[in-house]
């Protein structure tokens, strides 16, 4: 099974990418192997959705600060590097991806994170949806 998870918080406009991609794609005809999923705030909730999967593209807000208004696509590992140390926002999904090794069992599944940097805006959550998708279906895991 394939996974394409949105977080973050609808009702903070800043943190909303996540969600609002989810809105987008709710709307479209998804490829019947892939399942689209409101994550929201769950944070660890979410090991459930990762343990058992083929493939995970996780979409989000990040919060970098030399990417100006642009969707972004990272590997676990590069995202550990491109975010702060302090606990905000950005320590959410660092540490679900940490934790994984932790507590699931078996194989991992092949994870990206597709992130909208910069002002969130509809060109942007429409372009992350349609590379979450196309990353998800085919698999095209890029070397960054």
């Amino acid at each position: 099974m394939k996974q394409i998870i949105c977080i973050g918080n609808r009702y903070v406009s800043e943190d909303a990418a996540g969600p609002w991609v989810y809105d987008f794609l709710k709307q479209k005809q998804l490829p019947p192997d892939i399942t689209l999923i409101d994550g929201g705030l769950s944070g660890l909730d979410l090991l459930r959705f990762v343990e058992k999967a083929e493939r995970v593209i996780f979409v989000d807000r990040l919060l970098i600060s030399d990417k100006s208004d642009d969707v972004v696509i990272l590997k676990a590992n590069e995202l550990f590097s491109e975010m702060t140390t302090t606990y905000d926002h950005s320590s959410g999904l660092p540490y679900l991806l940490r934790m994984l090794p932790i507590v699931c069992e078996g194989m991992l599944p092949d994870i990206l994170i597709v992130g909208i940097a910069g002002n969130i805006n509809q060109v942007l959550i429409e372009k992350a949806a349609m590379i979450a998708v196309e990353l998800a279906d085919k698999g095209n895991f890029i070397t960054l």
